[in-house]
């Protein structure tokens, strides 16, 4: 097993533990301790929750209402916050879909790049090792290969010393950790990449000093005289047009159907408690996609190892189980071999797995595609129309309105 595994087992069971543990936590302590990063193993001040809640085997709702079970949402609110940021970097790059495809073809360009200049591949080919001459930076590079995790506040340092330190382009950093993120999410990493470049909020940029790492890491790293002293915002391709938010299907409860389960929700018990009870799953995880170099193992087998947790969770009602290449035709083929007038699917947001969904549903001569959206995210996204701000004016009607939620899952 490797480290990353043997810190965040990729089981539901684990991650109700983990949270169970932080949730005592989640008040004062977090408010107070949230922006210390202290080691590989010192990382009490946060939940470390996200790469459950990213693979969905946790769900926001899960820990919010966990939360306020123990808390008032005021005592919470910095934790509650946090949980609704990913939220909103979801609906905010659910309807910019866009972006994903900017971004993809600038890190093409970027990776490119690489293969042409040389000294461009060996500064990051440097960073990416961990042999700078920055000792935090190289700290934390190697933790991230490693463990598969970077305390929150250890990434916008990260980020800001790779675009205006080591002055390396942003989507190499983005694809980066992408690559080796348990928690790597389309949505939260590109647009804090972009956050950081100074071109998610134009103009904004954030400059990671030498004051505050040794603050925060309490004098573990104190990088001085080594740090870029400004942050000029990096140029990029305009916003795109806010789209109206895509629709979500109904399923059809009495038609013959089959389940595609993907590694973006493997908390299906929302479709199946609604009295749909499929004849075949189909199991497929896309983590591979989310790069066009190889993924860390530890990235792909945590996905791997989380979905066979949900088959064996909910086994006795996916009907027959088949793990399918997470492609259009293998797809198509499995569906064909199911016999079923239906396909439904956990609603996938922006990312490798809406993109091999997307292409399957184009497909002819195939059941209908139904992608069935958690009433939890179809009641946030809508809301994350401009910053992070103005959505936050909105958590304390979402959270008014959780509970109901909740019961129409």
């Amino acid at each position: 097993m490797t480290e990353a595994l043997a810190r965040f087992p990729p089981t539901r069971t684990a991650a109700l533990e983990r949270l169970n543990r932080f949730v005592p936590h989640a008040g004062r302590d977090y408010a107070t301790r949230r922006n210390y990063d202290l080691g590989r193993d010192g990382h009490d001040g946060v939940s470390t929750l996200s790469p459950y809640i990213r693979a969905r085997l946790l769900t926001e709702a899960d820990v919010l209402e966990a939360t306020l079970a123990r808390h008032s949402a005021s005592a919470a609110e910095k934790f509650i916050q946090e949980v609704y940021w990913r939220t909103y970097w979801k609906g905010w790059l659910e309807m910019r879909p866009a972006v994903w495809g900017q971004y993809k073809t600038a890190l093409k360009g970027a990776l490119d790049n690489i293969q042409t200049q040389s000294g461009l591949r060996d500064r990051w080919e440097q960073a990416c090792k961990g042999e700078t001459d920055i000792e935090c930076f190289n700290a934390w590079a190697r933790e991230l290969v490693d463990t598969g995790y970077m305390h929150n506040h250890a990434r916008m340092w990260f980020a800001s010393i790779w675009i205006f330190t080591l002055r390396l382009p942003w989507e190499l950093g983005a694809e980066f950790f992408l690559r080796h993120l348990l928690d790597g999410d389309p949505a939260s990493n590109t647009l804090s990449w972009r956050w950081v470049a100074g071109i998610q909020t134009p103009g904004k940029t954030y400059l990671a000093r030498t004051s505050n790492i040794s603050k925060y890491t309490e004098g573990r790293f104190a990088p001085k005289w080594q740090l870029a002293g400004e942050a000029p915002a990096l140029s990029g391709p305009s916003k795109p047009a806010t789209m109206p938010l895509p629709d979500a299907d109904l399923p059809i409860p009495s038609a013959r159907t089959g389940l595609i389960l993907h590694d973006d929700d493997l908390s299906p018990g929302f479709i199946l408690d609604a009295g749909i009870a499929p004849l075949a799953t189909a199991v497929i995880t896309t983590r591979s996609g989310v790069s066009p170099l190889s993924v860390a193992p530890h990235v792909a087998a945590f996905a791997d190892a989380a979905a066979q947790d949900t088959v064996d969770r909910f086994d006795a009602r996916l009907g027959a189980v088949s793990v399918v290449a997470p492609t259009s035709d293998a797809l198509a083929a499995w569906a064909s071999a199911a016999g079923v007038d239906q396909l439904i699917t956990p609603y996938a947001p922006v990312g490798p797995a809406a993109d091999v969904l997307a292409r399957f549903g184009n497909l002819d001569d195939t059941p209908p595609l139904r992608r069935i959206r958690r009433p939890y995210d179809s009641a946030a996204w809508p809301h994350a129309t401009h910053g992070f701000f103005r959505f936050k004016d909105k958590i304390p009607k979402l959270l008014g309105e959780l509970r109901g939620l909740r019961a129409a899952e």
